[in-house]
């Protein structure tokens, strides 16, 4: 399941949920950890319960997922807030498998209890140098269908200063992305900008990393929407030349040749095909 953008908004804002669903993101990200004080957690789970008990069924709406603070305090924000309507959770700070298999065991119990028609999904947030060295565990864990990198806990976690292209977090992005690929789920949503004025620098920072395998990104403000969806909405020419090497592929296959020729004369193999193929899914 690929999104461009995943809008991140406050569960503790009731004029803001409200907003967000018209501001055009893919899916929103309704926030009861960092963005609520933990003065406030109770009355942000009921105003978050109340909104998606008044939102109206089968009315077309971004995926919504709620993102739960780590340990006890996540299993009383499921328990609080479990209803129709939700895609999935977001686990911050996920570090240890086992955590996951028992967000499994209560979201199986919740969604029973609740009618809910289809299972919840699992995004857990790596945010520490732990939770990178056990992605690939995290990412075979049930009901997980994407990781997300949290990178302002995890540069702290690590001690390091991230210079404005990142550099300073490839490894840790190409973890993500390649712990991804190994456990056959989706590809990561890149990690947000806090910089939500600098929109120039946003397109460039967003497309370095879409190249380096990233399908969307976390946007926590509306302005920055349009520029992630334009840098993941593949161009007309991107679409015509991937249908054009899927249409030779299988005009050599039919032939019996497992390679052939591209437009320019450049050699197209199986390896070529399958990220055609991606890109026009």
């Amino acid at each position: 399941m690929s999104a461009r953008s995943a809008l991140y908004v406050p569960g503790d804002a009731a004029d803001k949920l409200a907003k967000a669903l018209t501001k055009g993101a893919d899916e929103l990200i309704v926030d009861l950890e960092d963005a609520v004080p933990q003065s406030g957690k109770e009355a942000a789970r009921a105003t978050v319960a109340s909104w998606l008990d008044g939102l109206a069924p089968g009315t077309a709406r971004p995926r919504l997922w709620l993102r739960i603070n780590p340990g006890a305090q996540g299993h009383e924000d499921l328990r609080a807030v479990v209803a129709p309507g939700l895609t999935g959770v977001c686990v911050a700070k996920a570090e240890d498998p086992a955590d996951l298999a028992e967000l499994d065991a209560l979201l199986t119990s919740l969604e029973k209890e609740r009618s809910l028609p289809e299972p919840l999904q699992l995004i857990p947030l790596l945010e520490s140098g732990e939770a990178l060295f056990r992605a690939r565990e995290l990412a075979r864990s049930a009901r997980v269908t994407r990781l997300q990198l949290g990178e302002a806990d995890l540069a702290a976690d690590l001690g390091v200063t991230p210079s404005p292209d990142g550099r300073e977090l490839l490894w840790a992005r190409s973890q993500v992305v390649a712990a991804s690929a190994a456990a056959r789920i989706s590809p990561p949503i890149a990690p947000v900008s806090t910089d939500f004025r600098d929109l120039d620098a946003l397109r460039e920072s967003t497309e370095s990393l879409r190249r380096l395998g990233f399908w969307g990104r976390a946007c926590i403000h509306p302005a920055q929407i349009p520029v992630v969806h334009e840098v993941f909405t593949p161009s007309e020419e991107e679409l015509a030349k991937a249908r054009d090497i899927v249409a030779r592929y299988d005009e050599a296959l039919s032939t019996g040749s497992g390679v052939c020729l591209d437009a320019s004369g450049r050699l197209i193999d199986e390896a070529v095909v399958r990220s055609a193929r991606r890109l026009l899914s």
